[in-house]
């Protein structure tokens, strides 16, 4: 990774996209968090305003803008104006003709439950692939899954994964849904240090309630759409509201079960080498690590605790071997190099056709 002012960019980019998080508006004064920060609730809306305005100048425009989660404050439920704050950020987002593709954070949760927000604008799948590329076996219902997550394609070398970062937590379930008991078992097995052997005494920090995971199906999702991006060789960008490295933050902001994230993308077994980033939020400071095996972790600095004459959003521009994140205010300049992509290969012998690969459609 090198971080740089400037940029030499001997073509055009495939694609660019914009990256914001944590706008978190509220009508309320400016204050000091319960982690003794200053957030600038009179400025967020300001600071979203301007990253549209700076998107909409750039020629060409981004494809889309990813919106990390936390888009409005927990303290508009208290005010008892959660739906009026919604409408005035999304009133904002409508100035503009980029597509935001929206992710739900522990704020989102905290002022709605899961049925509101799956009727809300900010439910944003249904921009997902027209195209199916995961096997019938996961959707065993024929409904729709209980998770919030989808992907697209703005390129035929690329790929966009939106994961939910709230799959399991108990914020925005009801309390006799299976969900939340599944999210309560999970943190009392993890506590207790009997999650597989995943958590060791004094790593377990991140067990607490405004953070949250992806559940098993994701999981089992999760991992059988990277192994279709690896077949028809298309590097993938992951994005989720919470962080999924311990490295990529500065606080306890870091999914629950992150090892069994990072198992599934980080393909310990080999069979995955697609992905090349996980854009994050949640955690205010920002961070940024580059794993062991070659994935990039971006934690966005967030857009709440931004001052008046700064900011934090930035626009992505794709290439063959790169991605540049040009950031803004507190947001740093970086050039994130790809990890080496092998052909994607069948385990078969010649003349068969795989199996895993008959499920595809």
């Amino acid at each position: 990774m090198e971080e740089t002012a400037e940029f030499l960019q001997e073509a055009d980019p495939y694609f660019s996209f914009g990256v914001i998080g944590d706008v978190q508006y509220s009508p309320k004064p400016n204050g000091l968090s319960s982690w003794r920060v200053m957030r600038y609730f009179q400025q967020s809306l300001l600071h979203l305003q301007q990253a549209i305005e700076e998107w909409n100048r750039e020629d060409p425009s981004p494809k889309f803008v990813l919106q990390l989660g936390d888009i409005i404050d927990t303290s508009n439920r208290k005010l008892g104006r959660s739906v009026e704050a919604l409408e005035t950020v999304l009133k904002e987002i409508e100035q503009t003709s980029i597509p935001f593709h929206h992710i739900w954070g522990n704020h989102e949760l905290y002022n709605f439950n899961r049925d509101f927000l799956k009727r809300s604008k900010l439910n944003t799948s249904w921009m997902h692939e027209q195209q199916n590329v995961h096997s019938e076996r996961h959707d065993e219902t024929g409904s729709h899954p209980d998770y919030y997550a989808y992907h697209f394609s703005p390129h035929s070398k690329f790929r966009i994964i939106v994961v939910d970062t709230y799959d399991l937590s108990i914020f925005g379930r009801k309390k006799d849904s299976q969900g939340y008991q599944d999210s309560l078992d999970f943190l009392e097995k993890a506590e207790e240090g009997e999650q597989n052997d995943n958590f060791h005494v004094g790593s377990n920090r991140h067990l607490v309630e405004f953070n949250g995971g992806l559940g098993s199906k994701q999981l089992s999702w999760l991992d059988e759409v990277l192994t279709y991006c690896d077949q028809q060789n298309e590097r993938v960008i992951i994005a989720g509201h919470v962080p999924i490295h311990p490295e990529a933050k500065r606080t306890p902001c870091l999914a629950w079960n992150y090892k069994d994230i990072l198992q599934v993308i980080q393909s310990v077994f080999g069979s995955h080498q697609s992905v090349v980033c996980y854009f994050a939020g949640h955690d205010h400071s920002g961070g940024y690590h580059q794993d062991s095996h070659g994935i990039h972790h971006v934690t966005m600095e967030g857009v709440i605790e931004s001052p008046p004459d700064s900011n934090a959003f930035g626009t992505v521009d794709i290439y063959e071997d790169r991605m540049v994140l040009r950031g803004r205010g507190r947001v740093k300049n970086r050039v994130l190099i790809y990890r080496e992509m092998h052909p994607s290969f069948c385990c078969c012998l010649p003349g068969l056709t795989c199996e895993k690969n008959t499920n595809l459609k």
